[in-house]
C-alpha cells in the first residue's frame, strides 16, 4: 500500500504560475476570463479646506459627548474627595 502512495506523490504535477509584473496575491487587475483590466483612473487629491471642513464636521459631533463625559468625571471626582476628607 505505500508503493501506491509514492506512485501518485511521483505523479502529481506542479501548478505552473505566469508571472505578469505583480505579486501572486494581487489579481485584482484580472477579470474572469484572464484578460487585464484597463488601469484605475488616478484620485483627485482634495485640498486642504476640504480636509479641514470635514474635521471640523466630525469634532462638532463629539464635543457634545465630550462635555458630558468630563462633568460625569468631575463630579465623581468631587464625590471621591469629598468621602475621603480632603475636601
Amino acid at each position: 500500500m505505500s508503493k501506491n502512495k509514492k506512485e501518485k506523490k511521483e505523479k502529481k504535477e506542479k501548478v505552473i504560475y505566469y508571472d505578469d509584473n505583480s505579486t501572486i496575491a494581487d489579481m485584482s487587475s484580472v477579470n474572469r476570463k484572464g484578460e487585464k483590466r484597463e488601469p484605475p483612473k488616478p484620485r483627485i487629491r482634495s485640498t486642504a479646506g476640504e480636509k479641514w471642513k470635514t474635521y471640523w464636521s466630525s469634532v462638532k459631533m463629539m464635543v457634545l459627548p465630550m462635555c458630558i463625559a468630563l462633568v460625569v468625571l468631575g463630579v465623581l471626582y468631587l464625590l471621591t474627595m469629598w468621602i475621603g476628607g480632603n475636601f
